[in-house]
């Protein structure tokens, strides 16, 4: 691979020898190499961190079960008023 000088575009060198393809055991061997090198860039959030995000998410799910919930007794509501209860018309 180069570098084109006039656009700066990377370019496929067409005398550049292709990579050689890693046998089964080298592939596993750098998978897990690269997941090691990933799990170091993990940050692991302080105390206070870790009581907000929980805080948020429970927030965020109470108002979603209100917003459900709601929604539900009014489609209750509609469907009892449209179409009426069986067996308590005449009473």
């Amino acid at each position: 691979m180069t570098q084109d000088e006039a656009k700066g575009e990377v370019v496929a060198d067409r005398g550049a020898p292709r990579e050689k393809k890693l046998n089964f055991f080298a592939r596993i061997a750098l998978f897990i190499r690269q997941v090691f090198a990933e799990l170091r860039k993990v940050v692991t959030p302080t105390r206070q961190e870790l009581v907000k995000f929980t805080a948020v998410v429970l927030g965020f799910v109470v108002v979603m079960m209100a917003i459900v919930y709601g929604l539900d007794v009014l489609f209750v509501w509609i469907t009892t008023t449209v179409f009426g209860v069986p067996g308590t018309a005449g009473a």
